[in-house]
């Protein structure tokens, strides 16, 4: 057996697709390269919206061996389309796992749904080990959004497919204590979880003045105070007291809205704004990723959304890059969830937990209000967030426990074929 211990990462998106899966999976890849893995990644020629990348199917990349494969490409747009997208890579994707080489562990992340399931498969029929990378929970995310009912059959197929996935693994990384009591839910053994959350680089995001930020200008925010949303609008977030906000703050001469990135909402709410002809909105396409730390810095508070029923299923990732520019996070969404409790933890921001919804589009204005009239307390939540997030939440510091996870797993998964030979 070759003393070099050889990982597989299998994921839709990789390098130099701007997916956050895409983004943390080549971090993390890269690091354990650095650290004397072998390490070898799956992922489509896909683009994250839509389309083909210009990309060799097979390339090393910073001493990560990417294997690319032909899945189709139709994009987020369309629901067909996205499946038939899942569909064709799933396919693929486990012919290579049960045709190739075994690796000392395959590492599946949870994109697309239910592919874990090639590695549960190649663990009956060739005795693979597996762990999970839990980026959300599926079909819970669809559950939550409505897109499957709670009790339909479909529903509960998917669940029993996923679970069984789950409880096959020899390990399970979640992203924070609420994920972790779900997958307990589901029958994972608490000795297999182990909780990691996402991260940021230190160097790649970090706080910038407004006089040294050349976006600022190019975007017409001189003077401003920017409530800022960036990443993906997806079904999983909540915009309505956003969009109550917008409008109650329209023809303030301070406060504007910026919106950066795409997603499903995106149109729902372009179409807010220009149906009543909001003056204080912007809504601009992703940044290249070596742009990131100026789009970030654009904030004097930066929005985190999330609907009650997600708490647990999704961690949104965005609240790292927040806490790295050093501004503090106004969250719209429940305090009982892996975001909001470390916000409230450290004290780096504020959340409306809008459980009354009856008044949540005015605590939410309130909140609002009461971060633009108290700089000083701004600056310190911003102040604790920066450091929180060098502490907690900075690459090094999370792919170190990877490190470390890994090669326990792969020591242990090691002696277990020794032992059986």
């Amino acid at each position: 057996m070759a003393d070099t211990p050889s990982l597989l990462f299998i994921n839709q998106h990789y390098y130099p697709d701007f997916a956050s899966t895409a983004q943390h999976l080549t971090d993390l890849a890269e690091h354990l390269s650095d650290q004397g893995f072998e390490v070898h990644a799956m992922c489509s020629a896909g683009h994250y919206l839509s389309g083909s990348m210009d990309v060799p199917m097979e390339e090393t990349h910073n001493g990560v061996h990417i294997h690319r494969v032909r899945a189709t490409a139709f994009g987020r747009d369309t629901l067909l389309g996205r499946l038939t997208d899942y569909a064709s890579f799933f396919l693929q994707v486990l012919w290579r796992v049960l045709t190739g080489p075994r690796y000392d562990s395959v590492v599946t992340l949870t994109t697309p749904p239910l592919i874990a399931l090639v590695a549960t498969v190649a663990r009956m029929l060739r005795g693979q080990s597996y762990g999970i990378w839990s980026m959300d929970l599926h079909p819970d995310a669809e559950v939550a959004v409505g897109m499957l009912g709670s009790s339909h059959p479909v529903t509960r197929l998917l669940h029993a497919l996923n679970n069984w996935a789950y409880r096959r693994a020899d390990f399970v990384v979640d992203l924070g204590p609420y994920m972790k009591r779900r997958l307990r839910e589901k029958g994972v053994p608490d000795e297999r979880l182990h909780t990691i959350p996402v991260w940021n680089k230190k160097e790649e995001v970090y706080p910038i003045p407004d006089d040294e930020n050349p976006l600022v200008e190019e975007v017409g925010l001189q003077d401003k105070f920017v409530v800022m949303y960036s990443g993906n609008a997806g079904l999983g977030h909540r915009f309505d007291e956003v969009l109550a906000a917008m409008k109650h703050f329209d023809g303030h001469p301070n406060i504007s809205f910026l919106f950066v990135g795409s997603g499903p909402r995106k149109e729902e709410i372009t179409a807010f704004a220009e149906e009543h002809a909001l003056s204080n909105f912007q809504y601009l396409s992703y940044f290249p990723r070596e742009q990131i730390r100026y789009s970030l810095s654009l904030a004097d508070v930066h929005l985190l959304t999330l609907y009650n029923d997600m708490a647990g299923v999704a961690v949104p990732g965005k609240l790292y890059g927040i806490l790295a520019t050093g501004k503090p996070v106004l969250m719209l969404g429940p305090e009982a969830s892996d975001s909001g409790g470390t916000i409230l933890k450290h004290d780096v921001g504020m959340v409306v937990d809008p459980r009354d919804e009856a008044d949540a589009s005015t605590r939410f204005i309130e909140a609002v209000e009461t971060l633009y009239e108290n700089e000083k307390r701004r600056r310190a939540m911003g102040t604790r967030g920066r450091e929180v997030f060098l502490d907690h939440f900075e690459q090094k510091v999370c792919c170190a426990q990877w490190t470390d996870l890994l090669a326990e797993e792969v020591g242990r998964n090691r002696e277990i074929l020794e032992t059986t030979s």
